[in-house]
């Protein structure tokens, strides 16, 4: 007899039995109470016809779809062993609520890792390793700004990445901003624009401006000179960044739920209220390299001379030669260059292009920085990194291979509260973070969180000193990439100078010394005179 039958013959019984016995005792008619939900749920489970196994399986089946619910925190919180985790393993994650707590952040007993696993990297450290760096004083910090920028940016290492106002909660935005202000470094908006809360503790902002142009569109969609510029005259932004594209969703525009696109969202963003927003996959102001360069010149004049930059994951590699072409042949440069990795986090993303599309970071990272020294750029232009930058040696490991600084988001986050809930596309955030539902946002408190952020951002940046003195070094900025190992077999360990050997300044300018791995980009008239 199948589950079916079994339950309906069951029902049957039950009730039947119960008003039996009811003629002799009338209060087993109470039990009907329990027993006539259940039948009502099994007969309906009987007859819709959306789920098979609520059909086969009356009652039972609902089960599934309870324990199916609950899976990720059963994951979390029962099954998951501490470096297993996705995409944040436990180890990240408890690192970071400790910082930001002001907790005891070292370990007992020994790394968990596995240090004979292919992947497995370390920091060479030196006999000779420098004094702790606490006792230096002030962080070291990166100056922004190329030769036509008139408003360099002194910029702290380890910035927040870009978030938006809508992704994120009221109540997150200002504590990140208020972290920022506290501590002393930038917080970038992202592409849904300025919005008051970004401005109420008046913490640095990096305002970055996506295909939307939210923040200074017109009614059309398109670029509006006018609202950009009364945006970036503001002296809270620092500079500004023109997103080509991010990490967790390459080629593919921005994404805003209907559900968290208020009245006061639509407001800030210029579009209409309640309907998903779908940022265009590209921009509309420009269509090739040289009309590129052209477009940040005219931000940088139209923004009073702050530094102008971009933002890419890097796709197709031809595409990044020729930007650096085009600064050659126009002499316009962006002051920086942020590199997103495929393994960059967002709120929401399509599944494909989360798991199947953009480079990682460290590959992206080492041509974009290799490329730019080739064409005799490098100088000029910082490099910054966004993708998984949790712990000091995350930065370390990102300098050595070429950049100049380092963006956080989902580190940040946790630093206010996330949990890893994996909720941020559903509006449905129990921390309060990820989300537009008020009562949920009123659960984080500004005053507790911002301080939290900043203490998170304090012990990162003092661990990454720490690790350049352990090398030996006196300067982040003397970390190359024969200081990384990595394990690439069991018995085989090598240097990333080794597994990506360094770039001669200016090689990519002479057709005689263009690198073997460089010249299936090239053409005859494509070559530099």
């Amino acid at each position: 007899m199948k589950v079916r039958e079994k339950f309906i013959l069951i029902s049957i019984i039950a009730v039947v039995l119960a008003c039996v016995i009811a003629l002799f005792w009338p209060p087993i008619l109470w039990t009907l109470l329990l027993i006539a939900p259940l039948v009502i749920m099994g007969v309906f489970d009987i007859l819709q016809k959306k789920h098979t196994i609520r059909r086969n399986f009356p009652l039972i089946g609902r089960f599934r779809y309870i324990l199916e619910s609950i899976r990720p925190e059963i994951m979390q919180y029962f099954v998951e062993t501490d470096t297993e985790g996705r995409p944040l393993n436990r180890i990240l994650r408890s690192l970071v609520y400790r910082r930001a707590k002001g907790e005891n952040d070292t370990e007992p007993f020994g790394t968990q890792l596995n240090l004979y696993h292919s992947g497995y990297e370390w920091l060479e450290h030196s006999m000779y390793a420098k004094n702790n760096p606490k006792n230096i004083g002030k962080f070291p910090r990166l100056l922004i700004g190329g030769k036509d920028c008139k408003q360099p940016y002194s910029s702290s290492l380890l910035n927040i990445s870009a978030m938006s106002f809508g992704s994120l909660s009221t109540n997150a935005i200002l504590a990140l901003n208020k972290g920022a202000k506290m501590g002393d470094f930038a917080h970038n908006t992202g592409e849904g624009g300025i919005s008051n809360y970004h401005l109420e503790h008046g913490g640095d902002l990096i305002w970055q401006v996506g295909t939307g142009y939210f923040g200074c569109r017109k009614d059309d969609g398109t670029f509006n000179e006018d609202t950009f510029k009364e945006n970036a005259l503001r002296p809270q932004v620092k500079m500004i960044e023109i997103k080509l594209s991010q990490g967790a969703k390459p080629g593919h525009g921005g994404i805003l739920p209907a559900i968290k696109n208020t009245e006061e969202i639509a407001k800030i963003r210029h579009i209409k209220p309640g309907v998903a927003v779908h940022s265009p996959p590209s921009h509309s102001a420009f269509s090739d390299p040289i009309q590129f360069m052209y477009f940040i010149k005219k931000l940088r004049d139209l923004s009073g001379g702050k530094p102008i930059g971009f933002k890419l994951c890097l796709g197709r590699k031809q595409e990044f030669m020729d930007f650096c072409e085009a600064m050659i042949a126009t002499g316009i440069q962006p002051d920086f260059i942020t590199v997103d990795g495929g393994e960059g986090g967002t709120g929401a993303a399509p599944v494909e292009f989360s798991n199947s599309m953009g480079m990682p970071l460290r590959e992206g990272l080492i041509f974009v920085h290799d490329t730019l020294i080739g064409f005799n750029l490098r100088k000029d232009i910082k490099v910054i990194v966004a993708g998984k930058i949790i712990t000091g040696f995350h930065m370390a490991r990102a300098i050595a291979l070429g950049a100049d600084g380092c963006n956080s988001a989902r580190a940040m986050m946790l630093s206010i509260g996330c949990i890893q809930a994996l909720q941020c596309n559903n509006n449905t955030c129990p921390v309060g973070v990820a989300t537009q539902n008020a009562s949920l946002v009123k659960g984080l408190v500004v005053e507790d969180k911002a301080p939290r952020a900043k203490r998170y951002h304090e012990a990162t940046i003092q661990s990454f000193l720490e690790l350049v003195a352990a090398a030996g070094l006196n300067n982040p900025n003397e970390l190359i990439r024969n200081h990384i190992s990595k394990r690439v077999g069991l018995y085989d360990v090598k240097t990333y100078e080794e597994i990506y050997p360094h770039m001669e300044p200016g090689s990519l300018l002479d057709i005689n010394k263009i690198p073997e791995n460089y010249k299936r980009f090239f053409h005859l008239t494509r070559i530099m005179k």
